[in-house]
């Protein structure tokens, strides 16, 4: 029986990660999976075919909405669940079959769901846990609203949380996250949201308003990303205290990593400080 789910999937350019992301799903899991595209040029769109996933088509004018919440605005589904799913993020059998008991059994608003990493062709043993609210209940809410002026080309939510209305539940199970574009492509995207949480720093951080709905984890990080301490920090509690010491090479590797991209955070909030200061 097909779940009263529907799955979306924002891409651009996925043509590498999305055949793999599709045939996880599969055929007999949710009521409608359907793929919302921002202009790909490779073959993302020919292969959505193929699998008979519905294509929709967003084009981003730099403000909000953006890809998520545009979609749950404009193209809200019929059914009682959604799922955003990226095209990097493959479900296992064992998360489909905890989904299946979740979501015919429970009353959530929605769920925390877990992903285990994949860096250098491996699975992580240790290290900060990914986590994100990407499984709710239609009208229990979306993601925060965050206005901007074309702060990058980012044109889908990415550090954005969903905020919704009611109880919250976790899985147990993971979706394995894999993204076989390579080194050269993480590297190219921190880049890029290093600018975007540069900038939304310094927007929200004297807004009582937007730091109520954060999580401890939100508040900690926040507090930290005006510090040099983010990077050495990052490195330290995920190498160290969440046993990232045990993907041996790998492990120290994907803390330094991280603890890189942190660091071109709070570089690029001080010279936007500099910035700010030299205009006025």
């Amino acid at each position: 029986m097909l779940l009263d789910l529907t799955i979306a999937i924002p891409v651009r350019n996925e043509e590498i990660n999305l055949p793999g992301c599709l045939e996880a799903i599969g055929n007999n899991l949710a009521q409608k999976v359907i793929l919302i595209d921002s202009g790909s040029t490779d073959k993302t769109k020919e292969i959505a075919v193929e699998f008979g996933v519905e294509i929709l088509d967003f084009t981003w004018n730099g403000k909000y909405p953006k890809k998520r919440n545009w979609y749950l605005q404009n193209h809200t589904p019929t059914t009682k669940w959604i799922l955003f799913l990226d095209a990097d993020e493959y479900l296992t059998e064992n998360f489909k079959s905890e989904l299946r008991e979740k979501l015919t059994q429970d009353n959530k608003a929605g769920y925390w769901l877990r992903y285990s990493i994949y860096f250098m062709g491996k699975k992580l043993k240790g290290g900060y846990p990914l986590k994100k609210l990407a499984l709710f209940r239609l009208g229990a809410g979306e993601y925060e609203r965050i206005e901007e002026d074309k702060w990058s080309n980012l044109d889908m939510e990415v550090h954005e949380h969903a905020v919704l209305s009611g109880e919250i539940g976790y899985f147990k199970t993971a979706i394995d996250h894999m993204d076989f574009r390579g080194i050269t492509n993480l590297n190219n995207k921190h880049t890029e949201y290093a600018i975007w949480e540069a900038r939304r720093y310094l927007k929200i951080r004297d807004n009582t308003a937007v730091r109520s709905n954060w999580t401890w984890k939100q508040r900690t990080k926040y507090y930290l990303m005006g510090t040099i301490w983010i990077g050495p920090a990052f490195l330290f509690g995920s190498f160290l205290l969440l046993a990232g010491f045990r993907d041996g090479k790998r492990g120290l590797a994907f803390a330094i990593f991280k603890m890189s991209y942190f660091n071109q955070v709070y570089c690029n909030i001080q010279e936007q400080i500099e910035v700010n200061k030299n205009n006025s």
